[in-house]
Parts: C-alpha cells; structure tokens; sequence
C-alpha cells in the first residue's frame, strides 16, 4: 500500500511541474510535496529489510521529516495568507525550534523513549513518551495554521485570497484527520486491533490530490504571484487589480484616497470616465475595454479639479486564459504643467536644436573625410598600404573558403630615381600620378590598387586565373609604357616602363586559414621576389609565379 501511494504521489509531483507556470507558491508547495512522498517510501523500506538498526534509520527519518511536514504546512500557511513579512523578523526563528527538538528526540531516541522494537524487529513498534510530546509539537503546528487561515477567512480579504485558503484548510483537515485515525488505531488501539497500514499515506495522497486538483482547476496560486499585495502597495501609481468579472481583487495605497472604491464590488468603468473631461476617445476606450479584453487600452481624463489622470488597462494571463484584469492611473498633472511652461522655450530650443543637427553634420563630414584620409594615399587618391593589408586578410580567408582564385601584382617604377634627379620632385610626382591613372583605366572594377611605398604599387585581383592575371599584368605594363607626361618647363614628353612581380594563387590548404596575416606576409614576399627578379633580368618586364 505504501509503496503504491508513493508511486501514486510522485506522479502527481511531475504533473504539478510540467502543468503549471512555476510561481513561488508553487515552487514552495512542490517543496512541501516531495517531502510529503518521503513519509510512505520509508514506511514502505521498513518492511523490505530485515535488520532491525536499518528499520530504525528509516522510522526516524519518516518521523523527522512529520516534523519537517508540520513546519512546511505553518510556513505554507504564512506565504499563502499573504504574512511574509512576520518571517523576516528575528522572532519568526521561534517557528522552528519545536520541531527541532521533535527532530532531535527522533534522532537520539534516548533509551528507547521514543520507540522501541517488538519481537526484535520495528515492523512491529512500541512508543513511548517521547512520541506523544512529539505527536503534540505536531498538532500544535496544525492548530497554528488552522487559526491563521480561520483569521483570513473572517477578515475582508479578497474572495479569491479566501477561495485559495479554504482549498488549503480542506487538505489540511483531510490529512489531520487520516494522521489521528492512524494514531488512534495502530497506536492507541494496537492491543486490540489488527493493524490498518497505509492510513498517514493515504490521507497524504488525499490532501496532495486536493491540492492538485486545486491547482490545475482554480490556478489559485497564480494571482498571488501577479498582483501581490505587498508589491503593488509600494508603487507610486495607483493599481486595480479585477477578476475575470471585474470584481475588486486588491487595490493598492495610492489609489485608495482617489476612489471609492472596495474589495469585492464590482468596478464600473464607465463611471469613473463620465467623471472625468476627455475626447472623442471615451466610446473607442470603452469599445475595447468591453468588447476585447484581452487587448491592452490607454486613455488620459481631465477632472474637475484639474488633475489629469492617465488610465492603461491590460489583461492578467495565465496559460493564455485570463484570469483578470490590471488597471494602472498615473497622476500626470505635473507633466502637463511642466509642458505647459517649456512651451515658451519650444522654439529656443528648437534653434538649438537645428545647430547642433548642423554640427553634428559637419562633424560626420570631417570624420568621414578623416576616415577617407585614413585608408588613402594623400598623392595618388587610391588605397594605401595600411588598407590594403587589412582588407587582404579578410580576402584572403574568403578566397581560402571558397578555393577561388587570386593574384598580386607588385610594380615599381624604372629609375624613377633619375627622374627626381634630373627633373626634381614635383615632376616626379606628377609623373608617379600620371602613371596611377593610366593603370587605374586597365583595371576591373573589383580589383584593388593601392600605393605599397614610394614608387611601388600593389593590386589585388580577386576571382583571377593565372591566365587571366598574365592579361591584366600584359594591358598595364603596356599602357604604362605608351603613357607620356608633358611637363612644364620641359621641352619634350617624359615617358617611362615598370618592372612588375605577379604572383597566381591557386592552391590553398586549411593550414593557410588558421594563421592568415602570416600567409598573407609569406604571399607578399614572394611577390616581392618575383619584382626583384623582373629588376635583375633587366626591368620593363613580368616575372610571374604560381603557388
């Protein structure tokens, strides 16, 4: 019998948790269950052992845990009648200490006082005067939490707090009631009646599905977790907290000297807003407030005595049922006088406004030319080499991804040195722009040119064959080389020829990816050979290679 009620509890343990939206109370009343599943599962091992010292580990463990049972019950008791507060005082510790002693004669059991084996085994038990000061802690701790839910039913708290109580106070009763017919019949009476197994279980399990029923059917632990009085008492605006049939639930302090209002009558919504001056947006409010309860609505009155209130409704879910409805009005009399007051300011304001949208202009301007002077070369216009390197490891990874083709080409002017020399510098750089804008019409669209370094330039050509980037390095040195600059003070047309390094790329290893700013530094010292190679064989020429 006993393991079958265990079995029995545990499963309504698992249909509570995956059943519900876990609340406090919840999570507290999951606690108080599985330590109501502990009592027929020792009961249980008790008669599936047969040495007598293991028997008693398990009596003593099902008695601590009555009177870890009889806190719980007190400790539920207090959260659900809405009186936290008391357990944060140092005098709420007093709770505990008679089951704590309850606990410590169980444990220590001194000289069999509390119970003693019959016929060598504790299958068959007698108690002794221990167990009677024990069984009196415990019905202590009932009449306790009797007597606090008889105070809430009497007093004018809400009909759904009452309702929750009464559920509560019927388990109670149920499994009292079963504990004292155990203790009557297989105590008291144990001489003259056969013994009755199983009764503390089964008025457990007669209290739990209580509960569970309770739960699931009334949810009457959730509104406590929505609309607590103890938390809405400390906001500044006031609340209205309605059933499912617009009946008062709870009304918070802020609100109370506004309304005349009270907990248990039914609110009357279009009341409130024929005392109060708004628009045309009365009939829409009232429209939705009605009609679809389930969608949130607004609306701000004017009184007469010159308070502008702001009203918001919203319904109270549960599971996607709804279980009531919130309503918040929020003073915003002093908002509406500051507006009033800073109205003489709007257009002061508003100038200010448009200069610093001004300024903020400018500065985007100047940061975007700053971010453009970053990444370009002051004399050339195209890319530097600081961007270009950044913008290659990101393409290199892309192209190691993807295995797709690519090409550097690295290129350096021939003798430019001789020009400077013969010419001087200003020439020269008209001659190193001159030449960017005649490799500038050869390249794609896609492909990258940038300044590496003095008379040196790179391009990236991404999505390339080697034949492909052959072409492109054919087209730019030829073009170079028919480019001719007339220079002033200079009598004759200049002209000159590049050395050019191309590096093909078409073999990739998951190796490269790892580390891709080395790769990308190995690729550009290859290229860099390749240019020297071009110089060496005699420059106005194309070295190429291929990895």
């Amino acid at each position: 019998m006993d393991i079958i009620l265990f079995f029995v509890l545990f499963v309504l343990f698992v249909y509570v948790f995956v059943s519900v939206t876990i609340t406090s109370l919840h999570k507290i009343y999951l606690t108080f269950h599985f330590s109501m599943m502990l009592w027929p599962i020792c009961q249980f091992a008790i008669k599936m052992v047969d040495a007598p010292n293991v028997q008693l580990i398990y009596l003593k463990l099902s008695f601590v845990d009555t009177c870890l049972l009889a806190v719980g019950w007190l400790l539920f008791t207090i959260f659900l009648t809405g009186q936290s507060r008391f357990l944060k005082t140092k005098i709420s510790l007093l709770l505990y200490v008679p089951a704590l002693l309850a606990a410590t004669c169980v444990i220590m059991n001194p000289n069999g006082k509390f119970v003693l084996p019959l016929q060598g085994s504790y299958i068959h038990r007698y108690y002794g005067p221990l167990f009677w000061c024990i069984i009196t802690i415990l019905i202590g701790y009932i009449i306790v939490s009797l007597s606090i839910m008889s105070r809430v039913l009497l007093s004018d708290k809400a009909p759904r707090i009452k309702t929750q109580v009464k559920q509560v106070l019927k388990g109670i009763i149920v499994m009292t009631l079963f504990i004292l017919l155990d203790v009557i019949l297989n105590v008291v009476l144990y001489s003259f009646l056969p013994v009755i197994t199983g009764l503390t279980s089964f008025g457990v399990l007669l209290s739990a599905i209580f509960f569970v029923i309770a739960i699931h059917r009334d949810k009457v632990f959730d509104i406590v977790n929505i609309a607590h009085q103890d938390i809405i008492d400390t906001i500044d605006y006031g609340i209205l907290v309605l059933d499912d049939n617009d009946i008062v639930v709870e009304i918070n302090r802020s609100l109370l000297p506004h309304l005349d209002l009270t907990i248990g009558f039914r609110f009357d919504i279009a009341n409130i807003l024929t005392k109060g001056q708004s628009s045309s947006h009365i009939d829409s409010f009232l429209q939705t407030y009605l009609n679809y309860p389930m969608e949130r609505s607004a609306i701000e009155m004017k009184f007469a005595d010159g308070r502008h209130i702001n009203m918001q409704t919203a319904p109270i879910t549960v599971n996607r049922t709804r279980v009531g409805r919130i309503i918040t009005f929020q003073d915003v009399s002093e908002l509406h006088r500051l507006m009033e007051a800073t109205n003489l300011q709007n257009e002061i304001l508003q100038e200010r406004n448009r200069s610093l949208i001004n300024i903020q202009n400018e500065l985007s301007q100047t940061n975007q030319k700053l971010e453009h002077m970053a990444i370009t070369d002051a004399l050339t216009g195209i890319y530097n080499r600081l961007y270009l390197t950044q913008k290659l490891e990101y393409e290199v990874l892309h192209h190691i991804k993807y295995q797709m083709p690519f090409a550097l080409i690295l290129l350096d002017i021939d003798y430019f040195k001789l020009i400077n020399d013969n010419y001087g510098h200003l020439v020269g750089d008209q001659m190193i722009q001159s030449t960017v804008e005649v490799i500038k019409q050869s390249l794609r669209p896609t492909d990258i040119f940038a300044r590496f370094g003095g008379e040196e330039f790179i391009i990236y050509l991404p999505q390339t064959s080697p034949s492909q980037a052959k072409f492109l390095a054919e087209r730019i040195k030829s073009t170079v080389e028919s480019n001719k600059l007339i220079a002033k003070k200079i009598p004759y047309s200049l002209s000159i020829t590049i050395s050019i390094g191309l590096l093909s790329i078409t073999n990739f290893t998951l190796e490269h990816s790892k580390n891709p700013s080395t790769y990308l530094t190995d690729l550009l010292e290859a290229v860099d050979k390749a240019l020297y190679m071009a110089k060496d064989e005699g420059r106005n020429r194309i070295v190429s290679i291929a990895r």
